[in-house]
């Protein structure tokens, strides 16, 4: 008779015995777990994800002559750039060529910094490197009126306008609770004839402060001095009524009403020594008849200047203007 064999023995050998074999099994070669560990290593850094590339807007200027959109793209291009908006334009009157690019790249901004200075003196050129989409740091001068300052802050927060506006300054404080409102500082500096060099050495003081780049006069009701402009060159926009120099002073809107004009506009430019003279960014009009009366052209005035200068102030942010002599290059 054949004698059972217990189950839990027969386990307990299987076991001993696995275990007798893995002990007798040669381990692995020196430096194997070393050379496994360099493979992951080197396969994460395989698998990483590259940096993501930054939207960058190069504008320039220089003298026309063949070749500077070749050599433009041919640096974009060396350093991975991938071109997504371009505009240019050669001005015959002048001689310059103005350029404004707009590029996906990973190159660093050091990078494309070197590279554009390393071809510039080939062609005598001014540029510009920033971040496509980047709020400019921005002051808003003010004195009594509201339409414009209320239309640049509501703009910044519900429609993209891309500027950061950093403070509201005014020689009246009429519109300190408005800039309160959108929870913007507001900094009141009087201006009188005794006091105007104090007030626009407050003003200079806040633009280093607030590290501005962009100062905009919303119906600003003062005279900037010829120093003042000097300082903020290219960096001042003003808006005014497009009746200048036929109706001056006080009540404009009402002189041409009198005078039964039959268009009223707004012009945006930049400031400069030469009183409301400086180079024209944009200008809007509105056609009105003999039914306006003089509120309603005060109204659809507003309303104009309101566009204009909002239009004028997204494009400077954008890096969309060139100074062309007293004129504008405007790449819409």
């Amino acid at each position: 008779m054949r004698r059972r064999r217990d189950p839990r023995r027969i386990a307990s050998w299987w076991t001993s015995a696995a275990e007798a074999r893995r002990r007798r099994r040669p381990g692995p070669p020196p430096g194997r777990r070393r050379h496994r560990g360099a493979a992951a290593a080197t396969l994460a850094c395989v698998t990483a994800s590259p940096p993501e590339p930054t939207h960058w807007v190069l504008s320039l200027s220089c003298p026309d002559r063949p070749g500077i959109v070749h050599a433009v793209a041919g640096l974009l291009a060396e350093h991975g750039g991938n071109i997504t908006e371009s505009q240019q334009f050669g001005d015959q009157a002048s001689g310059l060529f103005f350029m404004r690019v707009q590029v996906e790249s990973a190159a660093s901004r050091a990078e494309l910094t070197a590279a554009l200075d390393e071809l510039a003196p080939r062609f005598s050129m001014s540029w510009n490197l920033d971040v496509a989409g980047r709020r400019m740091r921005t002051l808003v001068m003010v004195s009594t009126a509201a339409h414009c300052l209320h239309d640049l802050l509501f703009r910044q927060r519900s429609e993209g306008l891309p500027v950061d506006i950093v403070a509201v300054v005014g020689n009246h404080t009429d519109l300190a609770s408005l800039a309160d409102f959108y929870g913007v500082p507001f900094h009141h500096v009087p201006v009188t004839r005794d006091t105007k060099a104090d007030a626009e050495a407050r003003l200079l003081e806040l633009v280093r402060e607030l590290d501005v780049e962009l100062v905009v006069l919303a119906r600003y009701m003062q005279i900037l001095s010829d120093d003042l402009c000097r300082a903020l060159e290219g960096r001042v926009i003003n808006i005014h009524h497009s009746f200048l120099p036929s109706f001056k002073g006080a009540r404009p809107y009402a002189q041409a009403h009198d005078r039964g004009v039959k268009l009223i506009g707004a012009t945006a430019h930049y400031v400069t020594g030469d009183l409301d003279e400086g180079p024209i960014i944009e200008q809007d009009v509105e056609r009105v008849d003999h039914s306006k009366g003089v509120e309603d052209m005060v109204r659809l005035g507003q309303d104009v200047e309101r566009r204009a200068l909002a239009r004028a102030v997204r494009w400077h942010a954008e890096r969309r203007i060139l100074l062309n002599g007293h004129r504008t290059i405007v790449f819409r």
